[in-house]
């Protein structure tokens, strides 16, 4: 089906992207995954081509083009040659908008040079044991005291927390016994201050390009210069994020989606079963047409979607609902494919086995699908 979701300049930024992708990824992403992330040196590889700045103002060295689009193509793109590339979608996608949105004109001097050369790598802890998707029941704190904030605690599954040169810690400032929300406020703690830690590296199922840790705080003093926005509006500002943050959650399983689809397609034409291929067979057509009936569905409605976010009219419950849906057509159509690869779609020298493993995520982060229909149901008045 047409989309008609990208410009002229979206399309050459295509261009590029994919250029870079056969390039500086595919050779090298076995060996990525293995090491279990990217290496800094790709980062700045990509900061030099201004992929990791287009967002960030140009005075800062950035693009000044925050239209959500350019992530969208970078996505599809890695897709598209079967690759994931998580931990820059986390840097662009869920990371930086924090930045933009509530960085002071001193902080923005200090680190908006960085993020956009790929000098500094970020990441967002808001996990904790025990509280998954809970926000209101984070426990991590932090007391001020004179010009810092002690910040004590715990985070969890914190994608790009390795190298993190920027973290933004999710902390509870204060409390109010009749609402769990207030008091949670924004502190970027930076590499190197004493009593911040990384524990250990977390072995994933899949996206295993994407270091994924554990980090402790013990009496870190951040500095209130340090601060993201108010004190205690933490919890508004990480609503006002989440719409993307699940966008992109839905763009990454309708594009690999994609990627199976199209890989399945090809393998199942040339691979001859009883002397025929398994293209011929009656239940592979309809498996695939089934596949890639789901598959435009959920293009029409995440196309939709984007373009209401970039409008800044996506609610809440309207992203809920794209990551409902995109995430579990993902699911459905990715163990369909695998299916009809037989004994080697369970071999992981086929891009079909890591599709498969990298596809069960997308139903947990960015808020699981039982959240998401709690979000719908709520916006429905029950």
């Amino acid at each position: 089906m047409r989309r008609e979701v990208f410009t002229a300049d979206h399309e050459a930024f295509r261009e590029l992207v994919r250029d870079v992708v056969a390039k500086e990824v595919v050779p090298h992403y076995a060996e990525w995954e293995k090491a279990g992330r990217l290496p800094r040196s790709f980062f700045e590889q990509l900061g030099a081509l201004g992929l990791l700045g287009m967002a960030v103002p140009e005075e800062y060295g950035g693009g000044g083009q925050p239209d959500y689009r350019y992530n969208v193509v970078l996505q599809e793109e890695a897709a598209r040659a079967l690759v994931t590339l998580g931990t820059v979608r986390t840097q662009l996608d869920v990371v930086l908008p924090y930045f933009l949105a509530y960085a002071n004109a001193e902080q923005r001097r200090r680190w908006f040079p960085g993020l956009a050369a790929g000098r500094l790598l970020t990441a967002i802890a808001m996990t904790e044991p025990g509280t998954g998707s809970d926000l209101a029941g984070i426990r991590t704190t932090a007391e001020r005291d004179g010009d810092s904030y002690v910040l004590n605690g715990a985070k969890t599954f914190i994608t790009g927390g390795l190298l993190a040169d920027l973290v933004i810690v999710v902390a509870r400032t204060g409390s109010d016994p009749g609402d769990r929300r207030a008091g949670l406020t924004l502190l970027v703690v930076e590499d190197g201050m004493p009593g911040f830690t990384r524990g250990r590296v977390l072995e994933k199922l899949g996206i295993k390009t994407q270091d994924t840790v554990e980090l402790s705080f013990d009496g870190v003093r951040v500095p209130v210069a340090n601060r993201l926005g108010e004190e205690g509006a933490a919890f508004r500002y990480l609503g006002h994020n989440l719409p993307q943050e699940r966008m992109t959650v839905a763009v990454g399983s309708v594009a690999q989606t994609r990627a199976a689809l199209d890989t399945t397609v090809d393998y199942v034409k040339e691979r001859r079963v009883f002397g025929s291929p398994v293209a011929s067979f009656q239940n592979t057509k309809f498996e695939l047409a089934s596949v890639a009936t789901e598959l435009e569905a959920a293009q029409a409605l995440l196309d939709r979607a984007v373009l209401d976010l970039v409008d800044g009219r996506l609610s809440g419950a309207d992203a809920a609902k794209v990551k409902l849906f995109c995430t579990e057509v993902q699911a459905r159509a990715v163990d369909r494919c695998l299916q009809l690869f037989g004994g080697y779609g369970y071999m992981l020298e086929y891009p079909i086995a890591r599709l498969y493993a990298d596809a069960r995520i997308t139903r947990i982060y960015a808020g699981t699908s039982e959240v998401m229909k709690v979000i719908v149901a709520k916006s429905l008045g029950l």
